[in-house]
Formats: structure tokens, sequence, C-alpha cells
């Protein structure tokens, strides 16, 4: 992708988030992003299909980051080398939403927060099977391992979410420790 489609691109993610903090994701339509993008349709539709498109990829470019460098891809930041190895995947994680990248906790926190967790919860899965399920390290064989990864990811994503509701006073490091001491007992 060139510059020019870049800067586009993110004029859209950002209208389109400006209108999320305002509005139900139902209520907005494709002509408030253009509107709000100050651009023309033709360019937004060579950017995005539709809004479900664009709401799809905004997420995926949110948690992409988060989730690829928890699993290993390249990063400039630390976040992964201050944590030690059993808890560094998912303290990464709070971490990051702790920075507030992108404005993410807006979103998880909006009146559109159902959509964006939902989108959480299913990277958390492809960071659960990378992590843990093909590392070796789900030791719970009494339960289908699709109903482990289901169960980690949702109590993470509520985790997230009690977090949120409660102001965000515990550290990364806190919210980590409380996740962990209820997913161990499953894993």
């Amino acid at each position: 992708m060139d510059r020019r489609q870049k800067k586009t691109r993110d004029a859209i993610f950002t209208a389109f988030t400006a209108l999320l903090s305002k509005k139900q994701y139902h209520q907005i339509s494709v002509q408030d992003i253009i509107d709000e993008a100050n651009i023309g349709r033709t360019t937004f539709y060579a950017h995005f299909e539709t809004k479900d498109f664009l709401l799809k990829d905004l997420c995926e470019e949110l948690f992409g980051h988060i989730i690829g460098t928890a699993m290993g891809l390249p990063h400039d930041h630390d976040h992964c080398t201050r944590a030690s190895k059993t808890d560094s995947v998912f303290l990464h994680l709070l971490r990051h939403l702790k920075e507030n990248d992108r404005n993410i906790l807006e979103l998880l926190s909006s009146q559109n927060n159902e959509l964006f967790l939902r989108y959480f919860k299913d990277n958390l899965k492809k960071l659960i099977i990378s992590q843990y399920v093909e590392q070796g390290k789900l030791q719970n064989k009494s339960l289908p391992t699709d109903y482990l990864i289901n169960h980690i990811s949702a109590a993470f994503v509520e985790t997230v979410a009690w977090w949120l509701s409660h102001g965000r006073n515990e550290s990364p490091e806190e919210i980590c420790q409380y996740f962990l001491s209820v997913i161990e007992p499953v894993l």
C-alpha cells in the first residue's frame, strides 16, 4: 500500500472511530463516514466494500499489532521482555491496553463494545492457539481443546471488560495476576 492509500485509509479509520464514540454502529451510514473523513464515495468503496468490512479491518488493525507482538512478531517496545515467561502474553496485552494504543479503550468501553469485544475474542483465540496449544502448554486433557481455547479467551475478554468498567484502577500486573489465578486451575 502506498503512502497516499495509507493516508486515506487512516482518515477513514479516524472518521469511523470518531463516529463510533458518538453513535451506535447501526446508526452510522457510509455517508456519515464519507462526510467525516472528507472523501468521496468512490474513494471509500475503493478501500472497503461495506461498513462491515471497515469495522472488521479497523478491529484487525487495532488488535493485530497487540496480538502480533504478543505472538513474537517484531516490535519496538519491551513489554514482553519485562514480563515473566508465564504471564508475558497476557501481561503484554494488558500493558498495550493500559497505554490505550489508538484509543482502543474508548472503543472497548463505548456503546459499541460488544462488536469490539467479539473481534478481540476472535483474535485472542488465535493467540491462545499459538501460545498454548501449539506449544503443548494445555495440560488438561479431560476437556476438549476448543472448549479450553474459548474459555480462556472469554475469561480474558471479561477480565478486560471488568477492568474497564472499574476505571482501570489496577495495574496491568494486578489484572494479569487476577486472570492467571482464574485460568491456571483449568490448564
